[in-house]
C-alpha cells in the first residue's frame, strides 16, 4: 500500500500539475518584481520545471516564498512540494505540511490530497489513517479524483475505516468518471 501511495505522489508531481505559461518570461518577470503574487508563482513554476529558463530550484523556492507569504494558495502548495520532494533543499515533511495546511485552509483540494498522503504514509508525523481520511474527504467533496481514489483504497483495505468494498467501488467509480485511470482499474477489478 505504501508503494502505491508513493507512486501516486510521483505521478501527481510530474503529470497532474501542468500549467500553460501564457505570458512571456519578461512580462512575468517584470510583474513578479513588482510584487504580483500570481506572477511570482508562475515564474517560480518556470524555474521549477525549466520551462523557458534553466531549471533552478533555489530561484523557484524564493519566488514561491514571496507569493506564499502574500497568501497565494498555489504558491503555498508549490512551496510544500519543494520541501516534500527535495527540490534544492533537504526533505522536510514538516515544512511541506505547514505550507500545504495554509493552502488547504483556503480550500485548495490538491493540498488536502497531499496532506492526506503525508498522514497515510506517516511522513513527518506518525501514520494516521483517520486524519488522512478526513483530508481526503474534504478534497473529494471539492471534486478531487485522486482523493476519491485514495478514500476507496482505505475502504477496500480497511485502513482506519471498516472494510466496505461497496463504498470503495462507489468512490472508484466517481473518481473514474473524473478520468482517474487508477480508479478505473480498481473499479473494473471490483466489478468482477
Amino acid at each position: 500500500m505504501k508503494a502505491f501511495f508513493s507512486f501516486v505522489v510521483i505521478v501527481m508531481q510530474f503529470c497532474c500539475f501542468s500549467l500553460a505559461f501564457s505570458a512571456s518570461f519578461e512580462d512575468t518577470k517584470r510583474a513578479a518584481e513588482q510584487g504580483d503574487a500570481a506572477a511570482q508563482n508562475e515564474l517560480g513554476l518556470m524555474y521549477d520545471r525549466g520551462k523557458g529558463v534553466t531549471k533552478d530550484y533555489k530561484k523557484a523556492k524564493e519566488l514561491y516564498e514571496k507569493a506564499a507569504e502574500q497568501g497565494l494558495a498555489d504558491a503555498q502548495f508549490n512551496l510544500g512540494k519543494i520541501y516534500a520532494f527535495k527540490k534544492g533543499v533537504p526533505q522536510d515533511f514538516a515544512a511541506a505540511r505547514q505550507w500545504w495546511e495554509k493552502a488547504a485552509d483556503q480550500g485548495y483540494a490538491k493540498a488536502m490530497m497531499f496532506l492526506g498522503m503525508l498522514d497515510a504514509e506517516g511522513l513527518g508525523a506518525p501514520q494516521d489513517y483517520t486524519r488522512a481520511r478526513q483530508w481526503w474527504e474534504k478534497a473529494a467533496a471539492l471534486g478531487n479524483a485522486d482523493a476519491m481514489c485514495s478514500l476507496g483504497i482505505l475502504y477496500e483495505y480497511a485502513k482506519g475505516v471498516s472494510y466496505d468494498p461497496a463504498k470503495a467501488k462507489e468512490l472508484y467509480r466517481k473518481a473514474c468518471d473524473k478520468g482517474d485511470r487508477v480508479a478505473c482499474e480498481r473499479y473494473a477489478r471490483l466489478q468482477r
